[in-house]
């Protein structure tokens, strides 16, 4: 990938991560594995995708496996100041979300 200048910071692009670099301190959405999302700011990364976010909304969804043909999903929301995020759990698909 060729380096491109990006936005205020002039931070060239050239490895993957250099695009979650420029997300810093951004409102990032994050999809994990579980049928769970985050939305929330991002203060840092490292390597192995291990993520820290600030004022967070963890959005799980649960499927109620009843007896009936239909099958309900529910959404359950959780409110963190503060969330490490594992490296292993983020889905590569990680983006910013329009204020």
């Amino acid at each position: 990938m060729a380096d491109t200048e990006d936005g205020p910071t002039g931070g060239s692009v050239s490895e993957p991560l250099d695009l979650v670099r420029l997300l810093l301190d951004e409102v990032v959405f994050v999809k994990l594995r579980g049928d769970r999302e985050l939305k929330g700011r991002l203060h840092a990364y490292d390597s192995h995708m291990n993520l820290v976010l600030g004022d967070v909304i963890e959005t799980i969804y649960v499927v109620d496996d009843d007896d009936d043909e239909k099958d309900d999903i529910r959404t359950v929301t959780k409110k963190s100041e503060m969330l490490f995020v594992r490296g292993m759990s983020p889905v590569p698909d990680m983006g910013e979300v329009g204020t």
